[in-house]
């Protein structure tokens, strides 16, 4: 394997981890007083109005610094694949503790990035309600009172408990894509581990790590889409809660 390839894209690697922490906020564009006051004050006008107008600015903004992080992390996520299979290679050929260690900083390094990935595509799908924990506790202690049983929402609650219930219908559905690619490739991975001679070592290693990470994956977005399913069809009581300081 040429070194000058592994050396391109850990270097691209690293451009693209700072990236990600410095480029969405100036892509994004900017917001008078910045992120924090801008929210406070548009979500004290769309309160009193029950117009969603108000909040445009800031959901604009938001929606742009999650794409361009979620692009980023994407980006980031290709070069990962393409350092780890190139990493993988080496290691089939000749072994050595280097290669293997680095093996697994590139794959726990490229499940961040899917995170990233799956977490910036969930806001940029419903950026007001990614927008929601960031209010101070005295904002939306002012929601609380309308969502008591009997009350009738007003038509800001309304727009508030549809997104929140689009942001975990975003999730669901990434995670039941990715349940079904990562259920798939434990599959395949378990026929290629059965049809490899137990003599070679280093491919049966490669393989086991590769299907064990791929079924804990597995789980894991199985757990992720049942849990936002099933918020994502009764979406009140868990906006109650989470409004309430304990969600």
């Amino acid at each position: 394997m040429t070194q000058r390839i592994p050396a391109a894209l850990t270097a691209l690697t690293a451009f693209l981890v700072a990236a990600f922490v410095l480029a969405p906020g100036p892509i994004a564009g900017s917001l008078p007083g910045g992120l924090g006051p801008a929210l406070r004050l548009s979500f004290e006008e769309f309160w009193r109005s029950d117009h969603r107008d108000h909040l445009q600015p800031v959901v604009d903004y938001w929606f742009r610094y999650h794409l361009a992080k979620g692009a980023i992390a994407a980006l980031l996520l290709v070069v990962l694949i393409a350092l780890g299979t190139l990493i993988t290679r080496a290691f089939l050929r000749s072994g050595g503790p280097g290669r293997a260690v680095a093996g697994v900083a590139v794959g726990l390094l490229g499940v961040v990035a899917l995170a990233a990935v799956m977490a910036n595509v969930q806001g940029a799908v419903a950026p007001f309600a990614s927008l929601l924990p960031m209010l101070p506790g005295n904002e939306l202690a002012q929601v609380a009172p309308q969502l008591a049983e009997g009350a009738h929402p007003p038509a800001a609650v309304t727009v508030m408990v549809d997104d929140f219930a689009r942001y975990h219908v975003a999730m669901a559905v990434i995670a039941g894509v990715l349940t079904a690619v990562f259920v798939g490739a434990t599959v395949l991975a378990v026929r290629r581990f059965k049809r490899t001679s137990p003599s070679d070592r280093r491919s049966r290693l490669t393989i086991g790590s590769f299907t064990a990470v791929a079924a804990l994956l597995s789980v894991a977005m199985i757990v992720l889409l049942v849990a936002n399913t099933s918020v994502a069809a009764d979406p009140e009581p868990a906006f109650e809660a989470f409004v309430n300081g304990g969600w």
